[in-house]
């Protein structure tokens, strides 16, 4: 069996949060006079690291620069998301294929069947995985098997051109959640897209982005520390499976995460171009102990003022 993967769930410390976007005016959680949010994906746990998905919106408090502002958009449902699989077909990935194939069935099945998937596999290029068609329902699994299946493992690693593709397909999808699962070494040896391009566009999207990192130890490529900054910048989350038994856990979970999930959003008190650093708070305090899990901040719409 090989030896790589699965370490404690790490708890982010996050980097910063996405612009501000335009919903719909006929949200029916949406109450406000302004569309233009900034939207907050959130994940509630106890100490037990159980989802808590039963919290009402007057539980909720945020803070943007310190300042109080209202929960204008507010969601606890399970919703359809729009999900991309990035999936790491380099040829240090040859001994664990089938384990990635494994996993990527097990995140389907938990997932809500009215998701739309895409998989984009990545070596010395990025291709879709899936040819004739971007977007699969999380429920059609033979046509996502046969995809996965017939990935060889071969080439370099694409890994950041990989992540730019995989945030422009998420454009294109109709699901107002918005993921990225990717599956590999954290190595990269043939993009043309930097990894501070990819955390720029990170920021500037909705997606949270969960990372699965499986290599052996002995490996040259692999670099779990991207990983992890890719998992923070978002509000994801990272895991290190150690088995493939693990490794199907991992991925289950984060289909579950994605499911359980809070959705806020607030307008925007200032249009400065400035970063401004966010603070969501439970009220009043819960005896379970919850910690939550969010973006810490977002750069504001407009240009920064003058000194």
């Amino acid at each position: 069996m090989n030896l790589y993967s699965l370490g404690p769930h790490d708890s982010p410390d996050l980097l910063a949060l996405p612009a501000p976007v335009s919903l719909p005016a006929q949200e029916p959680s949406f109450r406000g006079d302004s569309s233009e949010l900034v939207v907050l994906p959130v994940v509630v746990t106890d100490k037990q690291n159980r989802y808590i998905s039963d919290l009402t919106r007057d539980r909720f408090v945020i803070f943007d620069n310190g300042r109080k502002v209202p929960v204008e958009l507010f969601s606890n449902e399970d919703a359809p998301a729009t999900i991309g699989l990035i999936l790491d077909s380099s040829s240090s990935m040859r001994n664990k294929l089938g384990e990635v194939l494994a996993a990527s069935l097990a995140f389907a099945k938990t997932s809500n069947p009215q998701d739309e998937l895409f998989a984009l596999r990545f070596n010395d290029d990025v291709r879709d995985a899936v040819a004739d068609r971007r977007f699969l329902l999380a429920d059609d699994l033979v046509a996502l098997q046969r995809a996965i299946a017939s990935l060889r493992a071969e080439g370099r690693t694409s890994l950041y051109d990989a992540l730019i593709a995989g945030l422009d397909h998420l454009r294109d999808g109709t699901r107002a959640r918005k993921a990225l699962v990717v599956v590999s070494d954290g190595g990269d040896n043939a993009s043309q897209a930097t990894l501070e391009h990819v955390l720029a566009r990170a920021r500037d999207s909705n997606a949270a982005i969960y990372t699965v990192g499986i290599y052996e130890e002995g490996d040259m490529d692999k670099n779990p520390g991207v990983l992890k900054s890719l998992a923070r910048t978002t509000g994801g989350e990272r895991f290190l499976p150690r088995s493939p038994g693990e490794l199907m856990q991992a991925c289950e979970r984060i289909a579950r995460e994605i499911r359980s999930g809070y959705t806020l959003g607030y307008v925007p008190p200032d249009r400065d171009g400035a970063y401004h650093r966010v603070r969501v708070e439970i009220v009043p305090a819960d005896a379970r102990r919850l910690s939550i899990r969010t973006r810490p901040g977002y750069f504001a719409a407009g240009r920064p003022s003058q000194p």
